[in-house]
């Protein structure tokens, strides 16, 4: 890098982005965020205890348990894991309306609403209304993230101009407070309604189907080829960036062609032919996403072993059973990766850099193709591997890519740890 291209990165670039990462929304943003942490945690166990992927223990639980033992242990995950998408609405919009000195727990109760009002509800045959879970968890995270930042300074905008109802200073402060959410909150709840209205006329349907909706086609011209599976996985980091679940956006469009591709494996294993396809879905679950989106297991080992951070340390080592089970959102919101320019490019290079070391390995013969077997997403790495390959080779490969992962992140972790512990000796020290 030449002297004028350091200069405009240290003078103009940097503090740019500091001035951005420090601003009253970004800092409710990551604060919001940052309070689903322990429920994604205690989630994160009992999915884990559901979904181990042992078959003698799966098993046993049958045995002792019932069939339905899975569905049981997820009720905990579902009050916990599942309410990601709420819990940051709430948390979003009550620190932002903190910074603005008005009344937290009205706001956060108005954005709550609203963010409940995009959510389409499902209809039973007797006309009893649900709300669909999978809208309130980090499918709906995006939408809560516009809700929390928009329609609180929307709400704060109004408070700000007097639009409200004054009640009588003898009036207790919880009742007060309640009036003078009243009129902006109806506001706000009014045009949230119109909104989705509007949506629902058109053929995106529904508010949570907005960015589907325009993903869909460009992600379906893709296939599973290299450029394919490169673009794939630059959608899914770069949508995570923003606070909308890539893997879920673009597996809902290219799992099928990943799927298909591995039954033609499986098909050709069966007839001892040689396998047609590198990239399929045990591809992506275990070569790719090894520790979940941004194969972040290397960042958590050094956050849990090496970092000067005591709070990047103890987030390490909760996030660190979990991100082996490749469960990923403690880290994503608990560093967070969210909206953090700090760490988003090793959260894009590291899972690019496994699709061009995996696809060279098996194309050259190297290391295994995956035959077709369905591995569960859960399954530590090494041994997923193992599995999905046949072969001893799949595992050497993902704790080579493990360690190149971690290398990638090393620098950029090293940045953000030091400036993480800096912040806490000053605050100490304040």
């Amino acid at each position: 890098m030449n002297k004028k291209n350091s200069d405009f990165l240290n003078e103009k670039l940097i503090p740019a982005f500091g001035k951005f990462a420090s601003s009253r929304h970004m800092v409710a943003l990551r604060d919001g965020m940052a309070m689903a942490v322990p429920m994604i945690i205690i989630g994160s166990v009992f999915m884990i205890l559901a979904q181990f992927p042992y078959q003698p223990y799966l098993d046993f639980m049958n045995h002792t348990f019932g069939s339905n033992f899975a569905t049981v242990l997820q009720y905990i995950t579902n009050a916990s894991f599942h309410l990601m998408g709420l819990i940051a609405v709430i948390g979003i919009s009550y620190n932002l309306s903190k910074s603005y000195k008005v009344d937290a727990i009205s706001t956060s109760l108005v954005s709550m609403g609203a963010y409940i009002l995009t959510i389409p509800m499902i209809v039973a045959k007797d006309g009893s209304l649900s709300i669909p879970l999978t809208q309130l968890d980090s499918a709906g995270l995006f939408t809560a993230i516009i809700v929390g930042l928009f329609i609180t300074d929307l709400f704060v905008w109004m408070v700000h101009r007097n639009w409200t109802i004054k009640m009588p200073a003898s009036v207790p402060p919880a009742v007060s407070n309640s009036f003078t959410a009243l009129f902006p909150g109806t506001l706000v709840l009014l045009l949230v309604w119109i909104i989705r209205l509007g949506v629902e006329a058109t053929p995106m349907q529904s508010i949570p189907n907005v960015m589907n909706y325009f993903l869909a086609q460009p992600l379906g011209q893709l296939s599973n080829t290299l450029p394919g599976i490169l673009i794939a996985e630059l959608f899914v980091t770069g949508l995570w960036f923003f606070g909308i679940h890539g893997a879920n956006v673009v597996s809902g469009v290219m799992m099928p062609i990943w799927l298909a591709a591995m039954n033609q494996n499986h098909a050709a294993f069966a007839a001892g032919k040689e396998l047609p396809n590198i990239v399929t879905q045990q591809f992506v679950d275990n070569f790719v996403h090894m520790g979940g989106s941004g194969a972040t297991i290397g960042l958590v080992v050094m956050m849990a072993f090496f970092s000067k951070s005591e709070e990047y340390k103890a987030l390490g080592k909760l996030a660190i059973v979990p991100n082996l089970f490749n469960i990923n959102e403690p880290i994503i919101f608990g560093f967070p990766v969210v909206l953090n320019y700090k760490i988003v490019i090793p959260f894009i290079a590291a899972p690019m850099m496994n699709i061009l070391t995996t696809y060279f390995a098996m194309s050259t013969g190297l290391v295994a193709k995956t035959m077709g077997v369905m591995v569960p997403w859960t399954t530590p790495p090494v041994i997923s591997g193992i599995i999905a390959t046949g072969h001893i080779s799949g595992g050497v490969l993902q704790l080579i890519n493990i360690l190149l992962d971690g290398l990638i992140y090393f620098y950029f972790f090293r940045s953000a740890d030091k400036a993480k512990a800096k912040a806490e000796q000053e605050l100490k020290a304040a």
